[in-house]
């Protein structure tokens, strides 16, 4: 994939941050599909950026690019050396993770559970705000557990819009840390997509996107109406044809690939390289299971890249032998 010039700052669309998802390689698949959305790291912790391996924690492929890193802590001082590091290698974007309700952010004081702490969360914008030129954004929830909705996020916000946030990504749910685990905060709190059409009322000059149960692209194309931007999770990683569509819908701009057989081809010399490197295939292969959801012989190609793409020796010709059992004429393979 050729690298392409990083285009003004939008969040018109974008592909969620995901814990175990989406790595390097999924967003350098994702990439074959869209040329607009923006694309997110998996949330990584400031101690990880500054005493880790970095290479293997932040490396990204140029092509990647709008790419935003986001990171999870609450000490300002960490938060910015943090995000100066992500500034110098390269990142377009770093995104403060107030959203996340897993039991590692509720030890660590990071998290959903900052929703709680306004005047951190400020100090914390205004600290990365001061060390970087790129935009510094903020993604969280509509509160947490028993805060009222419209109290806690309308004090969040005028917080970080105060330290000078470039845009605020909201995922229309509260999170309950007592009670739910992570994966029920996904699906059982209630969503509540007019509270953050009324945060973007009260801020029109604050960019606010949109996060949380939006399966279609005219669902998404429906919330412009309303906010600056959409963010997908779930349903671009589950089903990454959608992703297609997204720049000739929301951008007015043709796909880079016709289709998702061309997309694979797009994604080759991508997976030449990391096997070169010693990258086993399936590393690549998992993020693209539901490239052909609903074609003739889909179920072949998932079979097949959940078994012989597994094996150490698999190569660029198992993928080619799954996309091989998917039929190129229209249809929906029978349930």
């Amino acid at each position: 994939m050729d690298p392409i010039p990083r285009p003004a700052t939008t969040w018109r669309f974008s592909v969620a941050p995901m814990m175990d998802w989406t790595d390097r390689h999924c967003r350098a698949f994702h990439r074959t599909l869209s040329r607009r959305a923006r694309l997110y790291t998996e949330m990584v912790t400031t101690g990880a950026v500054l005493h880790g391996p970095r290479e293997r924690l932040l490396g990204f492929d140029p092509a990647e690019h709008p790419v935003a890193l986001q990171l999870g802590g609450s000490e300002p001082a960490e938060l910015a050396a943090a995000a100066r590091i992500a500034a110098d290698v390269g990142y377009h974007e770093v995104n403060l993770n107030v959203g996340c309700p897993s039991d590692r952010v509720r030890d660590g004081r990071f998290g959903a559970c900052l929703m709680r702490e306004p005047a951190r969360v400020g100090a914390c914008v205004a600290a990365m705000k001061a060390a970087v030129s790129v935009p510094v954004t903020v993604k969280c929830r509509l509160g947490v557990d028993d805060q009222d909705p419209e109290a806690a996020l309308d004090a969040l916000v005028a917080a970080v819009r105060a330290a000078g946030a470039d845009a605020v990504v909201v995922h229309a749910r509260k999170a309950w840390l007592q009670g739910l685990s992570p994966k029920e905060n996904r699906d059982v709190p209630p969503l509540d997509y007019g509270r953050v059409h009324r945060l973007k009322r009260a801020n029109p000059g604050l960019p606010v996107a949109i996060n949380g149960g939006l399966r279609t692209l005219e669902e998404a194309a429906a919330q412009l109406a309303a906010v600056d931007g959409v963010m997908l999770g779930r349903a671009a990683y589950a089903d990454p044809a959608l992703l297609l569509g997204v720049d000739p819908l929301l951008f007015g701009a043709p796909a880079p690939v016709p289709d998702p057989f061309a997309a694979v081809e797009a994604y080759a010399p991508y997976v030449a390289g990391r096997l070169a490197e010693g990258v086993r295939l399936h590393a690549m292969t998992r993020h693209m299971l539901g490239l052909f959801n609903g074609r003739p012989g889909a179920r072949g190609y998932r079979r097949h890249l959940s078994t012989a793409g597994t094996r150490p020796e698999a190569g660029l010709g198992t993928l080619r032998e799954a996309v091989a059992l998917v039929s190129r004429e229209e249809g929906r393979e029978a349930a």
